[in-house]
């Protein structure tokens, strides 16, 4: 892929909250894209602590009916009130499963443990790096979903749902849930974003 080709893609990348059903490619350009995610994306030290969890159909609509049924014990103990329940959240979470499916993204601490005690000099450390490399297994996904023709937008119902999400695919329940990436066929355009200028943001010395 040229840098051209490359920053195309960077730009693509858009939140898209509108999904539907319809995908673009067959399941199994899913399953390629995503082990490739899992076998490229650099982690440091090649702690490769990240596990992702891809949720297709009927498995996808499972996930958001777990959500719906953790917010309803929220509403009932008055923790989130029903006005907002009913007008704001719900509205969303239906709309997350109108979509095709959902990546979700964990770390794996039974692999990060070892290099704390290897390396105790970077012992808290190499959490936060586990972080930087989770975000990337997310962004590259992101990214090349929307190259594939889908949409995406990525969200955090963690804890919130992990402990029925663990129970529902049997997930070993040490792995800490991050994200949840979901896509589906791009039903409307991205909205605006205002971006802040370059020159705040970016320092480049020696340039000739």
């Amino acid at each position: 892929m040229s840098a051209d080709a490359l920053i195309q893609a960077a730009q693509n990348r858009r939140t898209i909250y509108k999904l539907g059903k319809n995908s673009p490619v067959p399941d199994s350009k899913i399953e390629e894209l995503v082990n490739a995610a899992i076998l490229n994306v650099p982690s440091a030290f090649n702690t490769q602590s990240t596990r992702l969890v891809v949720l297709l159909h009927e498995e996808h609509d499972k996930l958001w009916d777990l959500a719906i049924e953790a917010f309803g014990g929220l509403v009932a103990s008055g923790a989130v009130p029903e006005e907002t329940w009913k007008n704001q959240t719900l509205p969303k979470i239906l709309g997350f499963k109108a979509a095709a499916g959902t990546i979700l993204f964990y770390e794996d601490p039974t692999h990060i443990k070892p290099f704390q005690e290897k390396f105790p000099i970077y012992k808290l450390h190499f959490e936060p790096w586990a972080e930087h490399s989770n975000a990337m297994h997310q962004y590259f996904l992101w990214t090349a979903l929307e190259a594939m023709g889908f949409g995406a937008n990525l969200q955090h119902y963690n804890p919130l749902i992990d402990a029925s999400v663990a129970k529902q695919w049997n997930l070993p329940t040490e792995w800490r849930l991050v994200a949840q990436l979901v896509f589906g066929s791009p039903e409307a355009a991205a909205g605006e974003k205002a971006k802040k200028p370059v020159e705040e943001r970016v320092k480049i010395f020696g340039k000739q």
